[in-house]
């Protein structure tokens, strides 16, 4: 039997800053594979970190206490980290501290799930007025904390395995099927299910058999104010560009799913179509992964092009000298071959730079076909290449869709984002509340015959 919430009142305090429902007071929100305090770009850390990061900060601006429970990669990290007022990282020791790829995570789900279970039992009883997981692995905490507690699940799933499988990069490996499992299990236990499009929900539904009532379409925001418009050639003295040479942006993990080998083979090919102009191809981030194992050989296809001249490696950086590459660019490229939705593509265009996107998932939302950018079917690099070349080539073309990507990107907002996320808050705890006032009732008859 589960614990149960202290409030007097079982449907909770109305908090005009929540709207109208039961309020959420305290969110309990579990990252296990990665922290949001992790930099985006390397490792497994992405645009869910940021995600969690952007919507955590924002949910305690409207009063909800967010204290985040992640997975320990390191002795040196404190148990409790202050993120943000009102946002806790709890680091939760589960197997080795480094050297664990995602795929051996499974194997630490029970430990995991004993720290998360021996930190709420520290509190008192009601701590957690609801419980929200990212990705399939913290599903399985989550939604055993949910029996545990007696408190509503959300679950956010940022990429699903049978998507990913149905659109694999080559040389990439499938997703295990205990991962499907797994999925269909928190699929199937989750009180209600954020989608980032509705495509997301469709795949859900068909997929996964989830009861579509259950399911709420929240799609991901965008800073507008760090991201946005700026003098290009100042951000190209910046970070040490020619303000000549044609510059295209990667942004991501380099890994297979996110194709970075597509726009490497495109470059190539504009480089020896029109070789009057000098190109450059900018790649910013980290390999993905613990890099234990054998990772996406990006550095031996360039050498094997003969195009060490023209691509230009970076380590991951801040959002703030992110948003400064964006704007230094003709053109960002995201050529991944799935995205729940593409924060890259958001983050881009709200910095005034066309996108051209694989016509894929939720970049087909982040994206306005011919306004914002240009999206391709498929990725064969003479198609990618003919599309960065209608933005890079032609100075008019370019600057109106930077234009049309700013309106795109502003229909996007964190604070739109936390709006759906509180609704569908509301909607788990009135679903849940009955049950709990059943059972909360059944405790005690049961405690007053045990004191008979």
């Amino acid at each position: 039997m589960g614990r149960h919430s202290a409030h007097s009142d079982p449907d909770g305090p109305q908090d005009p800053a929540n709207g109208a429902g039961p309020a959420i007071r305290r969110l309990a929100a579990i990252s296990l594979h990665t922290s949001p305090l992790a930099q985006p770009g390397s490792g497994d850390a992405g645009g869910m970190n940021v995600y969690i990061d952007q919507t955590a900060r924002r949910l305690a601006a409207r009063g909800v206490e967010v204290e985040i429970f992640t997975r320990a990669t390191s002795s040196d990290q404190p148990p409790i980290v202050e993120m943000a007022p009102g946002v806790l990282v709890r680091h939760i020791v589960a197997g080795p501290f480094e050297g664990l790829d995602k795929e051996d995570l499974p194997g630490q789900l029970c430990s995991f799930a004993a720290g998360v279970m021996r930190a709420e039992a520290r509190q008192a009883v009601g701590h957690y007025d609801l419980v929200h997981s990212h990705y399939w692995l913290s599903g399985q905490v989550g939604y055993l904390a949910k029996d545990r507690w007696g408190v509503p699940l959300v679950h956010s799933a940022h990429t699903l395995a049978k998507v990913k499988n149905a659109a694999m990069a080559e040389g990439d490996d499938p997703e295990p099927r205990g991962r499907v499992i797994g999925e269909d299990q928190v699929v199937a236990e989750a009180d209600r299910l954020i989608a980032n499009t509705a495509a997301e929900r469709r795949d859900l539904i068909d997929l996964y058999d989830a009861q579509p009532g259950r399911i709420d379409v929240v799609p991901p925001g965008v800073d507008t104010v760090l991201f946005s418009p700026g003098d290009r050639a100042a951000a190209r003295r910046a970070v040490g560009l020619d303000p000549d040479e044609k510059v295209i942006v990667f942004a991501g993990r380099i890994q297979p799913l996110k194709g970075p080998d597509v726009a490497v083979r495109a470059v190539h090919r504009l480089a020896d179509r029109f070789p009057e102009h000098r190109w450059r191809l900018i790649i910013v981030g980290g390999a993905s992964g613990t890099g234990r194992r054998p990772g996406h050989r990006l550095h031996e296809l360039v050498d094997l092009l003969g195009t060490r001249d023209t691509i230009d490696f970076r380590p991951p950086v801040s959002a703030a000298e992110l948003a400064i590459l964006y704007r230094a660019g003709d053109v960002v490229a995201v050529p991944s071959y799935n995205e729940s939705f593409g924060l890259v593509a958001i983050e881009a265009q709200a910095s005034g730079t066309p996108v051209v996107a694989a016509a894929v998932g939720g970049l087909t939302v982040a994206v306005d076909d011919g306004v914002s950018g240009l999206l391709v079917d498929g990725h064969d690099a003479d198609l990618w290449a003919d599309a960065l070349a209608r933005i890079a080539l032609d100075p008019s073309a370019r600057d109106r869709l930077s234009t049309g990507a700013r309106q795109q990107a502003l229909r996007f907002s964190w604070e739109a984002t936390v709006d759906g996320l509180l609704a569908a808050y509301r909607a788990a705890r009135s679903r849940a509340l009955p049950a709990r006032i059943v059972e909360r009732f059944d405790a005690e008859r049961l405690m007053r015959v045990a004191g008979r």
